[in-house]
């Protein structure tokens, strides 16, 4: 509790903010939201769980890895570069090349359409390309495995 005061204080100032009539018109948004990029997406991420779902579906690129070489991790790293917050990657374990997106309640049919057509975009270009991405971040691609294990909690200027 006291580690998410912060948290618990943006929530309930968004709940009051909304109120009843206004938290059910977002979550028509967010499911809305989500089931229009499933629409967009499904032709170059396949969609294990079908043709609908809630305020979030999970796509699979392992057709792309399979026939590319572009993983999951590289479309997400890549996404950066064009200004998108990456998807949660290789999350559920059980759909291969897992990407999990969750567009918000608040975000505009151009922005929607922006995304999908980037995430196009980037199935298009060399795979070598997607390999190092990000490009244009302070940080790049770091080793994820070794950030797992030893974890830096700080920053220092190089």
């Amino acid at each position: 509790f006291f580690g998410n005061v912060g948290v618990l204080v943006r929530a309930y100032c968004y709940i009051r903010t909304h109120g009843p009539e206004g938290l059910r018109q977002v979550s028509e948004n967010a499911v809305l939201n989500a089931n229009y990029l499933l629409s967009r997406v499904k032709h170059m991420l396949p969609v294990p769980q079908g043709d609908r779902c809630m305020h979030e579906f999970v796509a699979s690129a392992s057709n792309l890895k399979k026939e590319k070489g572009i993983t999951a991790m590289d479309l997400a790293k890549r996404l950066l570069d064009y200004g998108f917050h990456a998807p949660t990657v290789y999350f559920p374990l059980t759909v291969p090349e897992a990407m999990m997106i969750e567009p918000t309640e608040t975000e505009s049919k151009e922005t929607l359409d922006a995304f999908a057509e980037t995430l196009f975009r980037i199935t298009e270009e060399a795979a070598d390309l997607l390999h190092e991405a990000p490009h244009t971040t302070v940080i790049s691609r770091p080793d994820e495995v070794q950030a797992a294990r030893q974890p830096v909690m700080k920053w220092t200027a190089g």
